[in-house]
């Protein structure tokens, strides 16, 4: 594994990979971490923490299985370094496979290994990433795309899920399984970049009686969360509580329970072996065919895809691996 740093790099970009493809040796990997720059000095990362470097990128003579790109926050500078782009491309000629993280992926189209390619970047710069490269196709809300020897990446925690979708292909589904358990990560985040928790893209409540009500929720998915259980819980009526939800946390009573219920059940997927009655008892949906109903709605998949994503990166030859 070589990784290409560059001053400016963004740190997690680097480390992130590094991690996944270390942790898989202690599951009988025999990846060996190699870090260059164009010129073999160290560099200074975007976070202010010095990188130690190697060898200088044209000093790499046998083949990596993977090369990463890393991007940093100075990108619409990076695409301009002549030496860096030349360095990415002897790389990329020596390697097997090619894997940029984040904005790595405009230093790639800058260097016309995208060209004609189906890539991922960043969700807030797919745009720029489109229109500055037509050659490349855009697939802004995957999280990671596969095309021929290069995948490309979405923000910098998806480079973890690129990685562990490449010791799956090299060393199997269990080793990248145990992976992703040893880090506490997701084997394979299911949806695409607009997928946010619950606790994350929901507003704090200001008013104490409706945080009563949210930590019920939370604390026990599986109870009757109607909207007259939870008006009773506030003191308030129905119609006030369906007011402060709307104000407070702009979605209706019955959307944020549901969305609760989902994370339960999602849990419960990725952890369990659980029947889908079973899940669908405990988190509050009641039967699998209103849990099948819910999944669709929201993730556009199946609980029982959901659970098979959740196994395996299932990444194909070509194409999205999100």
């Amino acid at each position: 594994m070589t990784v290409l740093v560059f001053p400016g790099v963004r740190l997690l970009d680097v480390t992130g990979p590094i991690e996944v493809f270390t942790t898989a040796n202690e599951f009988g990997g025999r990846y060996r971490v190699r870090t260059v720059s164009p010129d073999g000095a160290d560099v200074v990362t975007a976070a202010g923490t010095g990188l130690r470097v190697d060898l200088a990128a044209a000093q790499v003579q046998a083949a990596s299985d993977v090369v990463v790109i890393p991007g940093g926050p100075e990108w619409p500078c990076l695409i301009k370094d002549d030496a860096l782009l030349d360095a990415m491309r002897g790389l990329d000629a020596r390697g097997c496979r090619t894997a940029s993280i984040c904005t790595g992926a405009f230093l790639l189209a800058a260097a016309g290994l995208l060209d004609g390619r189906k890539a991922t970047t960043h969700w807030r710069f797919a745009d720029q990433l489109a229109l500055r490269y037509p050659k490349v196709t855009v697939e802004a809300d995957a999280l990671f795309v596969r095309d021929g020897h290069i995948m490309t990446s979405a923000g910098v925690t998806s480079g973890i899920d690129l990685s562990l979708a490449l010791v799956e292909e090299h060393l199997g589904a269990d080793v990248a399984r145990a992976v992703a358990k040893d880090m506490v990560v997701f084997m394979q985040r299911p949806g695409g970049q607009s997928q946010f928790s619950v606790r994350t893209h929901t507003p704090r409540a200001r008013q104490e009686m409706l945080r009563r009500v949210l930590d019920a929720v939370a604390e026990d998915p599986s109870a009757p969360h109607t909207l007259a259980a939870m008006a009773r819980r506030a003191g308030v009526s129905t119609r006030h509580m369906t007011r402060l939800f709307h104000d407070e946390m702009h979605t209706t009573p019955a959307r944020y329970v549901e969305q609760v219920r989902m994370e339960a059940a999602q849990a419960m997927l990725e952890d369990s072996d659980d029947p889908m009655a079973t899940v669908a008892r405990r988190t509050g949906f009641g039967s699998p065919e209103s849990l099948r109903r819910a999944f669709t709605r929201n993730l556009g998949i199946t609980p029982g895809a959901y659970r098979a994503r959740f196994r395996t990166t299932h990444t194909g030859v070509d194409g999205k691996g999100a």
